[in-house]
């Protein structure tokens, strides 16, 4: 059976966030720096596919209301 890798990394974005969450909290202090890092990427790959999907969306918007012109 195959897999879909762009199924498997959709999971990748918030396993970074969880394991972040769960370092921050199980952590001692002075360590509980190093897991900002990990959280921010997963948090900025989430919001950058939502932000290019938005963008995508709204050119193919453009593109179908330009052919509707010509008719």
């Amino acid at each position: 059976m195959k897999v879909n890798k762009k199924f498997m990394l959709s999971f990748v974005a918030p396993l970074m966030i969880f394991i972040s969450a769960i370092g921050l909290i199980l952590r001692s202090n002075n360590r509980k720096i190093f897991y900002l890092p990990i959280g921010l990427m997963g948090i900025t790959i989430i919001l950058e596919k939502n932000v290019k999907r938005s963008f995508d969306r709204k050119t193919i918007l453009k593109k179908i209301k330009s052919y509707k012109k010509i008719k």
